[in-house]
């Protein structure tokens, strides 16, 4: 069995990737999901964005999600955050901000289904989860809610 810990944790390049999407990061890990975490693997597309309520015409954003036992990577142009959901500023995001490149030291956590991000383990910031067969994606201080459909497992 391969571990989620036994993979080097995977960062964003300097200036952030472009092109193709970097080859995945979880790729050889065996390891079942952790208890209380939400399977949302695979490659998402969004459909619907909305900002204060308000549609947005911006439907660019894929991101692809891996997991394994309690380690989440999300890759989207044009970062890659690699990190376990254990509530610590040491296993979570500890990367770049993919607005502006700017260093950011993030928890991670699965809360009521789910996976929530914290800069600097203070405020809910960004939550992603499940609704049916869609990836729901909110930025908290934005008011923004990205609805993703699977578009690859």
């Amino acid at each position: 069995m391969v571990l989620a810990r036994e993979i080097p944790v995977a960062h964003t390049p300097d200036g952030g990737w472009k092109g193709e999407m970097p080859p995945p990061v979880l790729a050889g890990c065996t390891e079942p999901l952790a208890h209380g975490a939400v399977d949302m693997r695979g490659l998402w597309k969004a459909y619907a964005v909305e900002m204060n309520g308000e549609p947005v015409d911006d439907l660019s954003h894929v991101e692809r999600v891996e997991q394994c036992g309690n380690r989440v990577v999300i890759t989207s142009a044009p970062i890659i955050h690699d990190m376990v959901c254990d509530g610590t500023l040491e296993n979570g995001v500890n990367d770049v901000s993919g607005f502006n490149r700017q260093p950011l030291s993030v928890a991670a956590t699965w809360e009521d289904g789910k996976h929530v991000l914290r800069p600097n383990n203070e405020m809910i910031a960004v939550t992603r989860e499940l609704d049916g067969d869609e990836l729901v994606w909110t930025i908290v201080p934005l008011s923004r809610v990205t609805r993703m459909r699977r578009v690859q497992e």
